[in-house]
This record gives structure tokens, C-alpha cells and sequence, in this order.
């Protein structure tokens, strides 16, 4: 009798295989307040070398970390009317504290444009105090009616970077840079990520920005996740909050601002674009733990020898755990390493104590193979580049093979049920896109004709790219 699959098979029911990783991978539970959730260890693990990654790049970008209240006077969002516009049906208000009711409420911060601006008003007197660039890793709060484990959350983790400029130039330019290096390239160069950049129409823009750039990712079902965003927010919040400062040739200026941010849906894009029906396949550059060394038994020499390669690989800069565990069943403790997704196994049992050999199994690649001890030094950081441009090459091929070209709504609506649709612009437009809405698909982004980032909406031969999205 054939045994039951450990995971349900995505192409049967892949919400339901996406939950069934999400908990069996230890990644996270549901919290106790609906749309709430509880990062395991291991989940938070892998948050916790996004983090690593994504704070190097944005302090080679100028920016310097700083902190701004949970709580946020009610007052403040109301002074930007698109903003409080845009947020108020996800806002967490608290009327009441200590016992009693509050002289003014306060919103548990869904984002820190209007507090940031609050201060940026004290900080920015003159020209020399700019460009002011700031950047926070925090929690926020917006109400989400709809949960789903790292993707939708009433509560999530998050990154949001802050910046004021002199003039529009430095801003857009800061925020394209932002968008660019710090973003795209992590999401490449760390999570093998296929991510395709492009500037959001009026539509989908965020609140209170005139322009917002975006990095849209296919996942392993065909639809869309955003996952991550640069905003030029112009002079909106500076006009609101008066945040000015005196120019080189001594006049009153408002500031040019961006911002800017990426969220632990990064650990949900992972499962759904990387993970198969075995479980998840973490990329190996940002894996907390790139390879295992099993045990099989518990003899002596045989954990002596895990042990050994244990120190050798680490001495080769590997980030490695020796599972010593043996008195858990050596099959349980293979199932749940390629769950978890750590991307090199390396089992050591009684029989290879004799050849010098270890058993080399490579949760990207799929293979397995017995490898001399004296060689896996070598071997094991050459597979981790390998299997990292691996998972790249497969995230590119999904997203092109599962995106067609076509050239009316009804073709882009059709195609959105599989994949992506991508279509001119200029025979969709904003009438053709509330179209798309009524049936549950977005434009994602607009590209340029050769792939690049638009510099405006209405730019000759953008291309809209249109999906259902998470």
C-alpha cells in the first residue's frame, strides 16, 4: 500500500498545501487574535537573515536606522487626505487606556509617513540637514478581513525607510535606487528570486504618493505577490506637516520625500515560489542553516565522524547544525530536514565509516550521491552557488512560460486564470483596468517596452502586466 504523501500535492489544492508547509516546516502557527500570527523559530530564522541582507544594502544606501511610537495620534493621519483616505478601512484605533477614555484616540501605526513628518518638521532647518535618511524595522497593524499566514496579517514585521530630499530630482533618484539595489537586488542575489520591477498605475499607486515602484513575483500557482515597494511621495506630507527648509539662496522650501518598505511576506513568497511537494527549498545564500550533517545511529564513531565534518565544513564558512538525534528514526529526521528545505544534507552511517565517504544530498538539485569526507570542504559551498542559480534559473522559466502576450481585456482576463497577461497600455488604460477589476484581476505593474521602468504612466509603448494577485 502506498504511503500518504507528507504534503498535499500543490497542483490538487495548493492553499491548502501552502498551510500544511507553513505549520509541518515549524515556519508558524495562528495567533490567538484572528489574523494574527506566531513566527516559530525556525520561520524567524529565516526573517531574522532577511533582515541581515536587506540592513547591509540599505545602510550602504545612506539610511541609518532609527524608532517611531506604536501609537500614533488619530489627528495626524487626518492632515493627508488621500493617506487617511486610502488606510482608514484598515486602521486599529484605541479609544481607551489606563482605565479611562482617551482625550484623543490613537492609531496603532498601519505605516509612519505622518509621525515621521511630525519629526522630520523639528529635524530639517536648512539645506545642510538634507538629504535626512531614516529607516525603521517595526511592527504595524492593518486590519485584514481576509488572513492568510505571512502574506495577510492584521499584524506584520517590516522594514519602512524615510527620507527627505531639496529637490524632486534627488528624491526620485533615491527612491529608483532604493528600488533597484537594495530590493531587487536581494531578492535576486539572496532569495533566487525572479522579480519583474515596474511603476504601479494611478490605481494601485500608494496612498499619498505620486509615483510607487514596485517588484512583482510570480508564485508556484501562477498569481502575483507583491513584494516590495519604493514610493515618491512628493511634496504631499511636507505640505501637510510644513516640513521645510531654508535653500542655499535663502528661501523657505518644502522637502522632496520617499518611502519605502518589505515585509515578512517575504517568508510566505519564499514557500509559494521555491517550495514543492516535498516541502520548502530555502536558498542557500540565505538559508540560517545551509547544511545538515546527519547521524544515521548512535555508535560512537559514527558521531565522531558527523562531528568532524561537522568542523570541517564550518571552517569552510558553512552555516551548519549536526543532527545527533538518534534516538529519533533517521527517516523522520530526513523527512523533516527537506521540509525545512535546508539545502545540503549529508548523512554518515556505519557503512561509510570504512569507504572515508558520506552520502551527499542536495534538496535543490535533487541528487544524491556518496562523496569522499576529504572532499565535501570543497564540494558542498560549490553546490550552495550552484543550487542558488539553480532556483533562479527554474522562478524565470515559470514566470515565462505562464505569461502570454494579448491585446484585449477579455484575452488578459482569460489568461490571469493560469498566469500573467501582459498588454499595451495604451489598449488598456484606466477604463480597461476597472474593467479587469470587476473580475478580480490587477495590473501589477507597467514596464517599459524593453523591460525597464517607465519614468511616467502614459510613456509610448508601456506594457501593462495583469494577474490575480495575493
Amino acid at each position: 500500500m502506498a504511503k500518504a504523501p507528507v504534503l498535499t500535492p500543490r497542483a490538487d489544492d495548493f492553499p491548502r498545501w501552502y498551510q500544511e508547509l507553513i505549520t509541518k516546516a515549524e515556519l508558524a502557527d495562528n495567533g490567538p487574535v484572528r489574523g494574527t500570527m506566531v513566527i516559530r523559530p525556525y520561520g524567524y530564522g529565516l526573517w531574522e537573515r532577511m533582515q541581515q541582507e536587506m540592513d547591509a544594502r540599505i545602510k550602504a544606501a545612506g539610511a541609518s536606522n532609527a524608532y517611531f511610537p506604536l501609537f500614533i495620534p488619530q489627528s495626524y493621519l487626518t492632515r493627508e487626505a488621500e493617506h487617511v483616505e486610502g488606510f482608514a478601512p484598515e486602521l486599529a484605533v484605541v479609544t481607551h487606556g489606563g482605565g479611562r477614555e482617551l482625550e484623543e484616540p490613537v492609531v496603532v501605526r498601519p505605516t509612519s509617513e505622518t509621525i515621521v513628518n511630525e519629526y522630520f518638521s523639528k529635524w530639517v532647518q536648512s539645506y545642510r540637514d538634507l538629504p535626512l535618511l531614516i529607516n525603521q524595522w517595526a511592527n504595524v497593524v492593518r486590519w485584514e478581513l481576509r488572513p492568510r499566514v505571512f502574506l495577510r496579517t492584521t499584524e506584520f514585521l517590516w522594514q519602512e525607510g524615510h527620507t527627505a530630499h531639496a529637490t524632486r530630482e534627488e528624491a526620485r533618484d533615491y527612491a529608483a535606487y532604493i528600488h533597484q539595489e537594495v530590493y531587487a537586488d536581494f531578492m535576486e542575489h539572496v532569495l533566487a528570486m525572479d522579480v519583474v520591477p515596474g511603476r504601479k498605475t494611478a490605481r494601485e499607486r500608494f496612498a499619498g504618493a505620486v509615483n510607487t515602484l514596485t517588484l512583482e513575483g510570480m508564485m508556484g500557482d501562477g498569481k502575483a505577490l507583491q513584494l516590495g515597494t519604493s514610493h515618491e511621495l512628493g511634496q504631499n506630507f511636507a505640505r501637510a506637516f510644513d516640513t521645510r527648509y531654508l535653500s542655499r539662496d535663502g528661501r523657505q522650501e518644502h522637502v522632496w520625500q520617499t518611502s519605502w518598505g518589505s515585509t515578512t511576506r517575504m517568508v510566505g513568497a519564499l514557500v509559494m515560489m521555491h517550495g514543492d511537494d516535498r516541502g520548502l527549498r530555502v536558498p542557500p545564500r540565505l538559508a540560517a542553516v545551509q547544511a545538515v550533517v546527519v547521524a544515521v545511529t548512535g555508535d560512537e564513531a559514527v558521531l565522531a565522524r558527523a562531528r568532524e565534518i561537522g568542523d570541517r565544513l564550518r571552517t569552510a564558512g558553512v552555516r551548519l547544525r549536526v543532527d545527533d538525534r538518534t534516538d529519533v528514526p533517521f527517516g523522520r529526521r530526513a523527512v523533516d530536514w527537506e521540509l525545512k528545505g535546508v539545502p545540503v544534507r549529508i548523512d554518515v552511517g556505519p557503512r561509510d565509516l570504512d569507504s572515508g565517504t558520506a552520502v551527499l544530498v542536495r534538496r535543490i538539485a535533487g541528487t544524491r550521491e556518496p562523496v569522499a569526507v576529504e572532499a565535501l570542504a570543497a564540494l558542498v559551498p560549490e553546490a550552495l552557488e550552484d543550487d542558488h542559480g539553480l532556483l533562479l534559473a527554474q522562478s524565470r522559466r515559470l514566470r515565462e512560460s505562464r505569461t502570454v502576450d494579448v491585446t484585449t481585456v477579455e484575452e488578459a482576463a482569460e489568461a490571469a486564470g493560469t498566469g500573467w497577461a501582459r498588454i499595451p497600455w495604451a489598449a488598456l488604460g484606466p477604463e480597461g483596468e476597472a474593467r479587469l477589476a470587476e473580475r478580480g484581476v490587477s495590473v501589477r505593474c507597467l514596464v517599459a517596452a524593453d523591460g525597464s521602468v517607465p519614468e511616467r504612466d502614459d510613456q509610448r509603448g508601456n506594457v501593462a502586466v495583469v494577474a490575480r494577485a495575493y
